[in-house]
Formats: structure tokens, C-alpha cells, sequence
């Protein structure tokens, strides 16, 4: 027994830990064998193969009935702490003027150290952190449940001449391509004009579940239509819409938009005027869906990239990880789908 004793307090004191060779649990262990079984120092020292100061500090915190965890290595007093009114100065100079670290030390006479450890205490430290247009820290939000609020939105997309597009085809194949494909309308240079796909775009906030369907317009009643579906899509999927976020795009404050909110019990609320950022979740989605499906490879035709829209989303919804939804795809965060717990 005595053996197994030994073992296993040496498989413990083997545990790599912050700041100490002991885990708490064999710190508690060694204490009891000095304070409550009277065994020797010495002997409990050999034990645990610790030295003497060691097993002598924990018994005392024992016998003491102090906690076995580590202390705070930070001193009672610090006289050359910076007080707090330089630290508030250096984050106001970050947020109005974008300054460096260099910069604000000259400012507030700090050391650059000094003035990049706060930026970096307060997440500051990366100009990506603050925002562009109003200077204040970005500020991020998601509602709780799924259907609390969705993000629609209208991505413009060139059509793609038959034979495929300059991207992939090069600029002066891309102009024959444009140039022979069939029943177009011509400018009036003569040139064709392809015209723009427009990608009605919806996404939860909360599971990140996206819906999409590429029309030829974004009037008010293809833009009604669309959500009329989305609704129903989510609704399909067990999730209650109850509110919508938009732009002042001309269909989102249109009055057939808002007589069609009302029938459907959903409360619409728009962005400020030249802040797409509080939109951000779908701009951020029409990036991943034009690296993902508009321009991820040489599409031949328009219609072929529109037949394809549909499996990326599925693609997109329930397979692609999402790091807003700890690495796992976006449907993980629906509950009750059918086949879900089969």
C-alpha cells in the first residue's frame, strides 16, 4: 500500500502546472500527512520528492485553513502604476485619431510599451478592432434564437456570356464570348449588354442559415415574393420569423414591403444610411458566396451558374463549417429538423 502511495504521488508530482511542481490535490495530500497524521517533514518531503520548504509552506496554509492554490504574484502597492486617466487618454486618442502606439506615447508621455499594452487590454491593439466610419469599437451581437431576426439583402452579379467570362477566359475571348451571345440588347456602342443577376439573399442571424434566389430585378415585388418564401422556408424548418433587418434599398421601403411585413406578423427595421456595417453578417455572407459560388470556377453559360446556387447553399447550410457557430455548419444551430435525432 505504502508502494502505491508512492507511485501515485510521484505520477502526480509529475503533472506539468502553472507555477508550482505540486497539483492542489497532492499539495492537500502532502498537508494532511504533516498537520492531521503527524508524519515527518522530512519523510513526506522523500515521499513526494519535494524539498523540505516546499511540504513546510503548504502545511502551514493548511493548518492555517488557507485555499492550496497558488497565491497572486501581484504586489499589495504599485506607486508606478499609470493611473487611470492616461489609460482613458490613449484609448480616446486610438478611437478619434487612429493612432499607433508610437504616436500615443509622444501624446501622453508613456512609454510605446506602456501605450500597446493597453491598446491590447482594452482590444484595441488591431486597427481592425475599431471601426471605420465612426471610430468606435466594433461591436458585435447575436440574437438569441433562431428567427429572432433575419438580414435580407441584394447582391448584383454580371451575367456570364455563353462560352464563360473574362475572369476566367481572359479579357479579349470574354469580349468575343459577350459579343456572340444570342439575344442580348446592344448599347449604344453596339457592344451587348448582359446585363446584372440579382441575388435576393436572407440569413438568419442567430444560425447563420442562408436563403437565395438569383432574379433578374430588385423591385419591390420580387423582393416581397422572395421573403414571402424565406418565411416559409424557415417556417418549414420549425422557426418563427419575428423581425427583419434591411437597407434603404428602394424595395425595403417601399410601401408594398411594408404591407407585407404587417401580414406576415414580422417587425422591419432598417440600417442608418451609409452604415452597411450594422448588416455586416450578410455582407460578409455575399463574400463567402462570391468566392464560394459566383465566381469559384469558369462557369459556360449564366444558366449554369444559376443552376448552381442551389446546391452551394445546401452545401453552404449543412455541410461547410462556420466559425460563428464553433466551427460546425450553420443547421446545426436549428432544432427539431426532421431526421435530426433519428
Amino acid at each position: 500500500m505504502e508502494l502505491l502511495k508512492v507511485h501515485f504521488a510521484k505520477q502526480e508530482a509529475l503533472v506539468s502546472h502553472a507555477n508550482a511542481a505540486l497539483t492542489p490535490r497532492a499539495r492537500l495530500r502532502v498537508a494532511r500527512l504533516v498537520v492531521d497524521q503527524k508524519v515527518p517533514i522530512p519523510e513526506v518531503a522523500a515521499r513526494f520528492q519535494c524539498s523540505y520548504p516546499t511540504v513546510k509552506r503548504w502545511a502551514s496554509r493548511y493548518a492555517a485553513g488557507e485555499s492550496m492554490q497558488d497565491r497572486s504574484s501581484r504586489p499589495h502597492r504599485m506607486p508606478a502604476k499609470t493611473c487611470p486617466a492616461v489609460t482613458k487618454r490613449i484609448v480616446s486618442l486610438r478611437l478619434r485619431k487612429r493612432l499607433g502606439p508610437v504616436q500615443l506615447a509622444a501624446r501622453v508621455a508613456v512609454a510605446p510599451s506602456t501605450a500597446h499594452r493597453f491598446l491590447t487590454r482594452c482590444h484595441l491593439n488591431r486597427l481592425s478592432h475599431v471601426d471605420r466610419a465612426t471610430g468606435e469599437p466594433v461591436r458585435r451581437y447575436e440574437h438569441p434564437h433562431p428567427g429572432a431576426m433575419l438580414h435580407v439583402d441584394v447582391k448584383k452579379l454580371g451575367n456570364i456570356p455563353d462560352g464563360g467570362g473574362w475572369r476566367y477566359v481572359g479579357r479579349r475571348q470574354g469580349g468575343r464570348n459577350r459579343a456572340a451571345t444570342p439575344d442580348k440588347p446592344r448599347s449604344v456602342h453596339h457592344n451587348p449588354k448582359m446585363g446584372t443577376a440579382f441575388v435576393h439573399t436572407v440569413i438568419d442571424d442567430h444560425s447563420r442559415v442562408a436563403y437565395a434566389e438569383v432574379h433578374d430585378d430588385e423591385t419591390a415585388v420580387t423582393a416581397t415574393g422572395v421573403l414571402r418564401r424565406a418565411v416559409a422556408w424557415f417556417a418549414a424548418r420549425d422557426v418563427t420569423v419575428k423581425r427583419v433587418l434591411s437597407d434603404n434599398g428602394s424595395a425595403y421601403v417601399s410601401f408594398l414591403w411594408r404591407d407585407v411585413c404587417a401580414e406576415l406578423g414580422i417587425r422591419h427595421t432598417r440600417t442608418r444610411p451609409y452604415l452597411p456595417q450594422t448588416n455586416g453578417k450578410i455582407e460578409r455572407f455575399h463574400r463567402t458566396m462570391s468566392d464560394g459560388w459566383g465566381y469559384a470556377r469558369c462557369y459556360t453559360s449564366e444558366a449554369q451558374r444559376r443552376g448552381a446556387l442551389s446546391a452551394w447553399l445546401h452545401e453552404y447550410n449543412h455541410h461547410r463549417p462556420h466559425t460563428a457557430c464553433g466551427n460546425k455548419p450553420p443547421i446545426t444551430r436549428l432544432t427539431n429538423l426532421p431526421g435530426q435525432y433519428s
